[in-house]
């Protein structure tokens, strides 16, 4: 190898490659006994390997199935406490509701700025070891300008994915009006260095479509690309919003009018799911199924958080949309990469083609099948980031 010369790998004898090529005939792109050359960090080649280039290395992937590494596009990893006290009164019968949000925000307050950064540290660590590359960290358990500010860029340590999210929920001794004018004011002002995205959770108990609309306008007016929560307790007003705005998804969708499934079909904002909602909440499930029937985009993420949803495995959402809402295999593994990229307006992940990141995960299984088919079993043998194992 020369100087200058970028090393080359050759991944080969692997039993089946996923690769989402949107060119392909079928939705996930598969190649059979296949092999993949990465050089640097991005993907040079894919096919068949009796066909493949030399390269400088060579793994042998021992027949394993190699999908693109999960993008995991809504989660709250920036926090401290924990709420386990709360899921086992649901577990019992108390229903979940949005306020229980405060508990979390008085313990993210009180922790230091590197007891915040070292919990976000183990649970993206837990979500690499779970095949997850790529992900989006959201703040939200601040609710002040300055806690809100340092909690994005405790976030941007880790990934450039970084959502503010001030319009959690109303902290206590403010009004809601009061509160806006501060999330859309100086709170804006302090996040926007941090933040990429901003969100707001439009929800019974949080904001309402009118003050949801203020904040995704302030917000797309300082250069943040919208999203929304919407729609997870009840039928409201959100994923219209959503649509109508042009915002990149809106992300629960668990209660949909027929008109809310229209406004997603025609404005192409992605449905993402939160399975692991559901399952800690017993809240209905999502209907997957209807959405892709009626041709919405739907990713899937695991909006790991320590209130309603502390999961950072992706796996377990493939797992729970395959089991509780109709989606195949071949759509949840889809949903939660390739549609995660494009919920994050990704066009550099999600996919193993030629010019793409060479994120990619070695699964200790002949198939992208056995991600549902083996639920709560440890498949993910290797995760590679940017053309390195790691």
């Amino acid at each position: 190898m020369g100087e200058g010369t970028v090393a080359s790998t050759l991944i080969t004898h692997i039993g089946e490659l996923v690769t989402n090529d949107p060119r392909a005939d079928d939705l996930l792109g598969v190649i059979e006994q296949a092999a993949i050359v990465i050089e640097g960090a991005h993907v040079a080649w894919v096919g068949r390997a009796t066909d493949a280039p030399p390269a400088d290395e060579m793994v042998d992937a021992g027949g394993r199935a190699v999908i693109p590494g999960f993008v995991d596009s809504h989660s709250h990893l920036v926090f401290a406490g924990d709420r386990a006290a709360e899921f086992a009164a649901r577990m019992t019968g108390t229903p979940y509701a949005a306020g229980g949000i405060r508990t979390t925000v008085a313990a993210t307050r009180a922790a230091t700025d590197e007891q915040l950064s070292g919990h976000v540290a183990r649970l993206v660590a837990e979500m690499r070891r779970q095949g997850t590359t790529t992900v989006e960290i959201k703040s939200g358990y601040g609710l002040t300008v300055h806690d809100e500010a340092r909690s994005l860029a405790v976030a941007r340590l880790f990934t450039e994915e970084t959502t503010y999210l001030g319009a959690h929920v109303v902290p206590d001794g403010t009004t809601a009006e009061e509160y806006v004018e501060l999330v859309t004011g100086p709170m804006l002002e302090a996040a926007r260095p941090h933040a990429r995205w901003i969100d707001v959770f439009c929800e019974r108990g949080a904001f309402d479509a009118d003050q949801a609309r203020a904040i995704l306008t302030a917000g797309a007016e300082a250069g943040l690309r919208g999203r929304l929560h919407a729609n997870q307790l009840t039928y409201g007003e959100g994923v219209r919003l959503a649509a109508e705005l042009g915002l990149a998804a809106v992300d629960h969708c668990t209660y949909l009018s027929d008109a809310d499934v229209d406004a997603l079909r025609d404005s192409g904002t992605i449905a993402t799911l939160l399975p692991g909602v559901e399952f800690s909440t017993k809240q209905p499930y999502p209907d997957a199924r209807r959405l892709l029937d009626a041709g919405v985009r739907v990713a899937l993420a695991s909006d790991c958080n320590p209130g309603s949803c502390f999961t950072s495995s992706l796996p377990l959402c493939i797992a729970l949309a395959v089991r509780e809402m109709g989606m195949t295999p071949a759509e949840a593994v889809h949903a939660a990469t390739y549609r995660g990229a494009q919920a994050l307006d990704r066009a550099d992940v999600g996919a193993l083609v030629p010019g793409r990141r060479a994120d990619l995960v070695l699964l200790d299984a002949p198939s992208h099948v056995h991600l549902a088919y083996r639920p709560g079993v440890p498949l993910v043998a290797a995760t590679w980031v940017g053309g390195h194992p790691g």
